[in-house]
């Protein structure tokens, strides 16, 4: 019953079927039988967790059990005061209302590799990068929280699910790693 880590590159499709443009993650990884537990957007990099026990896989991604998951993300504009508030509390965005968030200014990671193809950069524009935790995992969520507050995302990065982060179980993209299923109850 392995339980995988694998930094998803840039525009890979959390999926092992076969897709017409993009890679995949068979392109990637070579496991029978191991299926994603929860998804990332093709235009969303970092942490996926795979496994072949369907119990742990309904464990990770059941709305009710959601593991906590960390994003960094590079937005466009200055991340005021104000709007980090906003990603913080309880926010409509029209089809649903999210719960509380975690919200925090940073400075961009010296650790985060390029992002291959670049972002757009424009001279006229500054960027900043949040680091935002959300309990929750809705379609394209953390897109539409920041774009909501005024800040849409330039590049996401998620860093972390539950108790797995690629600072405590590094991989760089395209990698991944094999870990003890029993760390997510701890």
């Amino acid at each position: 019953m392995p339980l995988i880590l694998f930094n998803k590159p840039f525009q890979v499709m959390s999926q092992f079927s076969a897709h017409a443009e993009r890679e995949t993650l068979s392109d990637y990884i070579d496991i029978p039988n191991v299926y994603p537990a929860g998804r990332l957007d093709a235009d969303s990099e970092g942490l996926l967790l795979l496994t072949d026990d369907g119990k742990l896989q309904h464990e990770i991604s059941h709305p009710r059990r959601k593991q906590p998951k960390t994003y960094l993300a590079q937005v466009e504009g200055c991340a005021s005061l104000p709007a980090l508030q906003q990603l913080r509390d309880p926010l409509d965005l029209g089809d649903f209302v999210t719960q509380g968030s975690q919200a925090r200014l940073i400075q961009e990671p010296e650790w985060m590799w390029p992002r291959n193809p670049p972002i757009r950069e424009r001279k006229n524009q500054p960027t900043s990068w949040i680091a935002l935790t959300i309990s929750e995992g809705k379609n394209r969520q953390v897109r539409r929280m920041t774009a909501a507050v005024g800040l849409p995302t330039l590049r996401l990065v998620r860093i972390a699910i539950g108790p797995f982060s690629l600072a405590t179980h590094p991989v760089l993209p395209g990698e991944w790693r094999e870990v003890d299923p029993a760390e997510l109850e701890k």
